[in-house]
């Protein structure tokens, strides 16, 4: 960012412009503006925010149920390979072997969120603020190009959480609001946010400030704790952006469809364009298995109304620890969602095209080759063939085989 706004285009900058199509000086100015954030080095950098296409970020690491590095590792591959545009190391146990390892194998950028490993396998009353800054720095030093800092929640806000149905569904949060309450004290990743900035722009890691406060449920969302937390990361931006930290900011779980677009514009204004990277947001909370699909839904609008950035949902969310697959069907269904929200960008709609003319063709390798998915397209489309060129939906009957002869 420094670079950035000295007029000076970094490799990286190169890079996404390139990837991206879009000039390196437009970018450049996006970037010392705190508008667009480049995550990772070379030609692993992947550039986040106004003027980009939509990114996905997919998580993974261990749980204290289920912890098996191979398999994390396996995500890891499996994410990228289907679209993601970066993964998050969630880990509870061994953070640290785990973050390296991931750090190492990935060939997208990696994110990951300190306060777990300060907490992790401890009690309330052996954490004091010295290890969660060391946290910090330990994840920083082992090579994370962003991290989740959640230092918008305030004791204040903790408070208006009570009235809630779901009074916090974020594991950081929750962590942070406990150790808050049980010493009497403010957030110490708020209090000693100047210090945090100073390794941050140190090593040109980026800070995604987390969303302690989302709303886990449709009848939270919007809710006084949302915007309370909202309103403090405007605040941080402010301050990251002085110290030529590059900052991304973190929105809501749940809310109703007709909600989002108006969040989003609020913390553009709020945050001052910083890119924004939502979970979901989950647009019901009765479709448990299923919400994979609930937030590409919410994900869409979302992403269509400005934000930048989605999370991906499994659809084992709130119901367990998710498997491979359910890794891979949570990235095919964000990457939907963030195609369909650039197709409103007037990004990426030559792909459509492309296929649909295919499709006018009966071209069906054409079709695969551009398909999001084209392993599942391939699987469907043997399952039962037809005797004509055509699908088995209609065969010699299809629409546009019979069109195409007769004009």
């Amino acid at each position: 960012m420094l670079e950035a706004k000295r007029e000076g285009i970094s490799e990286e900058v190169r890079e996404v412009a390139k990837k991206e199509g879009v000039s390196e000086k437009k970018l450049r100015e996006l970037v010392a503006k705190g508008r667009t954030v480049v995550l990772g080095e070379g030609k692993r950098a992947c550039g986040v925010g106004e003027s980009l296409s939509t990114k996905i970020n997919a998580n993974v690491g261990t749980s204290e149920d289920y912890h098996s590095l191979k398999e994390e590792l396996t995500k890891v591959r499996v994410a990228a390979k289907a679209g993601a545009d970066a993964v998050m190391d969630l880990s509870m146990v061994k953070p640290h072997e785990t973050l390296k390892a991931i750090v190492k194998a990935s060939p997208i950028p990696v994110g990951t969120v300190p306060v777990y490993g300060a907490f992790a396998c401890r009690g309330i009353d052996g954490i004091s603020e010295d290890r969660m800054l060391n946290e910090i720095e330990k994840h920083i030093e082992l090579g994370a190009d962003f991290l989740t800092i959640h230092a918008a929640v305030l004791r204040e806000g903790v408070e208006l959480a009570r009235k809630r149905t779901i009074k916090m569904v974020s594991r950081g949060g929750g962590f942070l609001a406990s150790w808050m309450l049980h010493n009497e004290k403010e957030n110490p990743l708020y209090t000693n946010f100047d210090y945090i900035l100073e390794l941050l722009a140190k090593n040109d890691t980026v800070i995604s400030i987390g969303d302690a406060l989302r709303p886990g449920c449709i009848a939270d969302g919007g809710d006084g704790a949302q915007l309370h937390e909202l309103k403090v990361q405007g605040e941080l931006v402010k301050r990251a952006h002085a110290k030529n930290v590059q900052v991304i900011c973190e929105g809501p779980g749940h809310m109703a469809l007709d909600k989002i677009g108006e969040n989003v514009r609020l913390q553009k204004k709020l945050c001052g364009g910083a890119p924004y990277y939502v979970l979901g947001p989950l647009v019901t909370d009765i479709a448990p298995g299923y919400d994979h699909i609930t937030a590409a839904i919410g994900g869409t609008v979302a992403a269509a109304a400005g934000a930048d950035f989605l999370c991906v949902v499994t659809p084992s969310e709130h119901l367990a620890f998710p498997t491979v697959e359910d890794v891979r069907d949570g990235v095919i269904a964000t990457k939907i969602a963030a195609h369909a929200a650039d197709i409103v960008k007037g990004r990426g709609e030559w792909k459509d095209l492309e296929l649909s003319k295919a499709r006018a063709k009966l071209d069906w390798e054409k079709q695969f080759e551009i398909a999001i998915d084209p392993e599942r397209a391939k699987k469907y489309f043997k399952r039962k063939k037809s005797n004509s060129k055509a699908c088995s939906m209609c065969g010699k009957y299809c629409a546009m085989r019979i069109m195409e002869e007769v004009l």
